[in-house]
């Protein structure tokens, strides 16, 4: 992976909106989406979803940007963050998907599920 990028919004149809823009803005694969749903009364939303993609790093910034951008439109925006060039451990947890979790991801990389 040369880099990660991650985008945090409210609402899931919102993350999938964030991922299909960011997708079609760059040539970035869309990797994972993480759910939270916080307990806090002050969160304006009951659910909290992270969409995780890679590619190289200028791919990464062009979808991050254009997912942010498509967010905070519709004020769904939370953070944003891109790591160039992660290490082997966070490229390892970035596949780590909260949705799904019940479920084998066989689209893995068989490194990451243990199958020798």
């Amino acid at each position: 992976m040369k880099a990660l990028g991650m985008i945090e919004v409210y609402s899931f149809t919102a993350a999938l909106c964030v991922a299909d823009v960011a997708a079609k803005a760059a040539d970035v694969k869309i990797i994972a989406f993480d759910r939270n749903r916080p307990v806090s009364p002050d969160v304006p939303a009951p659910l909290v979803m992270v969409v995780k993609m890679e590619g190289n790093v200028a791919a990464v910034e062009a979808a991050v940007e254009a997912g942010v951008d498509y967010a905070k439109s519709k004020g769904k925006f939370i953070v944003s963050h891109i790591i160039p060039n992660p290490g082997q451990d966070v490229d390892k947890m970035a596949y780590l998907m909260d949705i799904n979790k019940d479920k084998f991801n066989k689209k893995l990389p068989k490194s990451f599920r243990n199958v020798e």
